[in-house]
């Protein structure tokens, strides 16, 4: 459902796009998905999204028709370019080659093209497989990785600087930032600017422009304070 309300958004805002990488889940719908944005203010624009966002609904795979509560996490990273200071090895991390999957089309599933790399001290793992070849998927991967490695280690720095000055931060990763309620009654809200729509099918189709703007005002807010 988010990577639907995403690319509608991305569309709907004439937002360049495309999709990196989809796994799908064991048994049902999507365990994970990238998406790589080359806009005006993309970063600006879709910050606000990163956090963990929570559905209530009649689960379609339940034959009991009960409701289900369901997360899922978004990270929002911006590309850094010139990243060449950072120096991957190859024994500091992992690389896989499998099987493209996706939207069909004449070079999906007919090579194992799609790469997924791991870096094994940190855990950070990113994977593309938007490219016809495994070079080209490899390279991105890589650039992507790099990006991850400095915001990683920003964030660090960030965190020693704050423990020491006692500054309160906001949790990024574990913290529900915004709920998507259709059972029993239906309201999406979010949990930091406290804005409620009514209306959950238009938000998932993509019309999550006054959950941005509203961010934007409380974060404003939060740092005049």
């Amino acid at each position: 459902m988010l990577l639907r309300m995403y690319t509608r958004f991305l569309s709907d805002q004439d937002m360049k796009y495309q999709i990196e990488e989809i796994s799908q889940g064991e048994e049902a719908g999507i365990k994970s998905a990238s998406i790589r944005v080359d806009a005006y203010r993309a970063y600006a624009t879709l910050e606000s999204e990163r956090g963990v966002h929570r559905l209530v609904r009649i689960s379609p795979f339940d034959s009991n028709k009960r409701r289900h509560t369901s997360f899922a996490g978004v990270d929002v990273v911006p590309l850094i370019e010139h990243n060449e200071d950072i120096l991957i090895q190859d024994d500091e991390i992992r690389i896989d080659v499998y099987r493209s999957s996706g939207a069909g089309g004449q070079h999906v599933n007919t090579t194992d093209s799609a790469v997924r790399i791991t870096h094994l001290e940190s855990g950070i793992v990113v994977a593309c497989q938007a490219e016809r070849s495994q070079l080209q998927n490899k390279t991105r991967a890589l650039e992507l990785l790099k990006t991850k490695l400095i915001l990683k280690q920003k964030e660090e720095e960030l965190l020693k600087i704050n423990d020491i000055r006692g500054d309160k931060h906001e949790a990024g990763w574990g913290r529900q930032i915004r709920s998507y309620v259709l059972q029993p009654y239906q309201q999406v809200k979010d949990s930091r600017s406290n804005t409620e729509v009514g209306n959950v099918d238009s938000v998932l189709d993509g019309d999550i422009s006054l959950f941005i703007k509203d961010y934007l005002k409380w974060r404003r807010q939060g740092i005049n304070d």
